[in-house]
């Protein structure tokens, strides 16, 4: 049976685009999301502490990435992210910072916690991830194992509650799940309304080819699909797994390889289209 959780947030500047803690209930971890640019100018301790971050991204094509970390000194290593990306070092451009910390942290502790957060949120698919190599075989006891494992549920518990969904899984469908079809050349997929959006399912096929005026008129979806293919979500022209994304249009369009009006697009068995349900 699953509980309800107090979360505490606090816009410390008193604006809810400025910095924000956030607290658990009988956590002695804290969160801490702060703008990029605030990062240099800040002067708490509570960012420099031991911990994990989240640098979160928004990329040109329009679809979100993060970069996840670890460091003993949190403020100190975003502070080298700036300055890699001012050398060229770094190439994408993050506008926040979401940071976990708690003050019996260690290297030890914050490597796995790094590697699994780098795990489900690949498997989750919701953002690309950025990070590109984890400490894959930190050796810890069995019971500071299970003492991640809870802290990572606090985590997404937090993230999430702060609306980035790095770390949600898929929907799934449930008894009472109405599913919609979308089928053109060489292309079939299912799915169903989701809370995020609308959900398309693993196996579904898509189109073989895209139509020129994708790339114009529907630019954005031309570089949604490209970047599905490019992360592993659609391999050889198929869904290799459950993917949501913001819209029913959206979805239908990376189906197709044109663009949709999913509300149109996407229809029962019995041929009602998603508009008319």
């Amino acid at each position: 049976m699953a509980f309800g959780k107090a979360i505490e947030l606090f816009p410390v500047n008193g604006t809810a685009d400025s910095l924000i803690t956030a607290e658990l209930s009988n956590w002695n971890g804290k969160t801490i999301k702060i703008p990029r640019t605030e990062v240099a100018d800040c002067k708490r301790d509570d960012i420099q502490g031991v911990g994990v971050y989240f640098l979160i991204c928004r990329e040109d094509d329009g679809t979100d990435s993060v970069y996840i970390g670890e460091a003993e000194n949190i403020q100190e290593r975003l502070m080298q992210h700036l300055r890699d990306y001012q050398s060229g070092k770094e190439k994408y451009y993050w506008n926040t910072a979401v940071m976990f910390v708690e003050r019996d942290l260690n290297k030890a502790l914050i490597r796995y916690l790094e590697n699994r957060l780098v795990e489900i949120a690949r498997d989750c698919g919701r953002y690309a991830v950025l990070t590109k190599n984890t400490y894959r075989n930190t050796v810890l006891k069995e019971s500071q194992i299970a003492s991640m494992e809870e802290f990572i549920e606090n985590i997404r518990v937090l993230i999430n509650s702060l609306g980035y969904w790095v770390l949600m899984p898929a929907p799934k469908a449930s008894d009472n799940t109405v599913y919609l079809f979308c089928k053109g050349a060489n292309a079939s997929a299912k799915g169903f309304v989701s809370t995020g959006g609308f959900t398309v399912l693993k196996d579904s096929t898509i189109s073989a080819h895209t139509v020129p005026s994708m790339e114009t008129a529907g630019a954005g979806y031309y570089r949604l699909r490209d970047t599905l293919i490019r992360d592993g979500v659609i391999v050889d022209g198929v869904f290799a797994r459950d993917y949501e994304f913001s819209a029913p249009s959206a979805a239908s369009a990376v189906v197709l390889g044109h663009t949709s009006n999913g509300q149109k697009d996407w229809k029962t068995a019995q041929g009602v289209s998603l508009k008319d349900l």
